[in-house]
């Protein structure tokens, strides 16, 4: 997600008219499958999510974005994620792709959890980090990338559901800082997302 730009929240991808058609973030229901029993402290992000947020990094122009996030698993103690972005210009049409990441989360004991992402720009960070209720905050223990990736040292995310109701009805949002190019950890992108489908079985 390194160079996506975010939206700020006024309608979802589902909501208006553009929206991309390829589904491939999107979760396929198995009701035979179980999530495994680890995965109980992560159920909440289970299903696919879909909003907006906005960015910014002392080395580009502020921006929005679009968002689909999903959050799927195959009974096994994982969650496969994945994320896509696209640019939204001020009315909130939706404009080129941005950025993507795929990964797996993976629940330890005492409610630590570690995650891998992968970037097509050629970084691939590994977290560590906390769950705590539906809160998860997590830094990174490692960022690697290739001869030709750009310089990305350090990574923070927070993720939650915040407003009203049950975990089933609120929303999803998230903040990332990154540390990059020369420059401190500091706030590059937040957004905030709605459940538009829930479960979460991969085929």
């Amino acid at each position: 997600m390194h160079e996506d730009r975010p939206r700020d929240r006024q309608d979802t991808p589902s909501d208006r008219q553009g929206t991309p058609s390829d589904r491939q973030g999107t979760v396929a229901m198995h009701p035979d499958v179980e999530p495994h029993p680890d995965l109980g402290a992560l159920s909440f992000l289970l299903g696919r999510w879909e909003g907006a947020g906005i960015g910014g990094y002392p080395t580009i122009e502020s921006f929005r974005f679009g968002q689909e996030i999903s959050f799927s698993h195959n009974g096994k103690p994982f969650l496969s994620y994945t994320s896509r972005t696209w640019r939204l210009d001020d009315d909130g049409q939706i404009g080129p792709p941005l950025g993507t990441e795929r990964g797996y989360w993976r629940p330890r004991p005492d409610n630590k959890i570690e995650v891998m992402l992968a970037h097509p720009t050629g970084i691939v960070e590994i977290y560590l980090g906390e769950v705590t209720g539906t809160r998860i905050e997590m830094a990174t223990d490692v960022v690697a990338r290739t001869a030709t990736a750009k310089e990305v040292t350090a990574g923070h995310r927070l993720y939650g559901l915040v407003g009203a109701g049950t975990p089933g009805e609120q929303d999803l949002a998230y903040a990332y800082d990154m540390a990059a190019m020369g420059h401190e950890l500091q706030p590059h992108l937040s957004a905030h997302l709605k459940r538009v489908s829930s479960g979460g079985q991969e085929q």
